[in-house]
């Protein structure tokens, strides 16, 4: 694995436009909704990750930063970076662009945790879950801390 992030490609539904005329702001969750789903199945965490593992994986916190516009019809491309992670949680940061001009418009920095879905409580990945964050963790490292990860919500003065 070399150190190219994980890209989800998506286009701007018609559905997503909000009355501005624009994509809405919830709409830019979906799709870093999308790109997690697609993210988690390459991790071991995908749709089946319940029923072989009796867990799921919870967010606990997240950022979003909307930092440009997208209309409808338009192409988006994700990339999406594991920064951190240890034997119970995961801590990734996805960066949204226009699909054609390249231009970052929105950024989705996430906190989640593996779950034991009959306790309700947290448990540790299982290895092979962990050899695989273990790995891409290693390779997205080279990248370095991205723009905006770890911000926190203020008043500037």
């Amino acid at each position: 694995m070399g150190t190219d992030l994980f890209t989800t490609l998506l286009t701007v539904k018609p559905e997503w436009i909000d009355h501005n005329g624009h994509l809405n702001l919830g709409y830019f969750i979906i799709a870093f909704d999308e790109a997690t789903d697609i993210v988690y199945e390459q991790w071991g965490l995908g749709l089946d990750y319940p029923d072989v593992s009796g867990c799921s994986v919870f967010t606990l916190g997240m950022n979003a930063d909307y930092l440009g516009e997208l209309f409808e019809s338009e192409p988006i491309r994700i990339t999406t970076q594991l920064v951190d992670f240890d034997s119970k949680r995961i801590h990734y940061f996805h960066q949204m662009y226009h699909g054609e001009t390249g231009k970052l418009v929105a950024r989705n920095e996430c906190l989640c945790m593996n779950v034991k879905l009959d306790s309700r409580k947290s448990a540790p990945f299982p290895e092979s879950v962990e050899a695989m964050l273990s790995t891409v963790h290693a390779a997205h490292s080279v990248v370095g801390i991205p723009e905006g990860f770890g911000r926190s919500l203020q008043i500037r003065r």
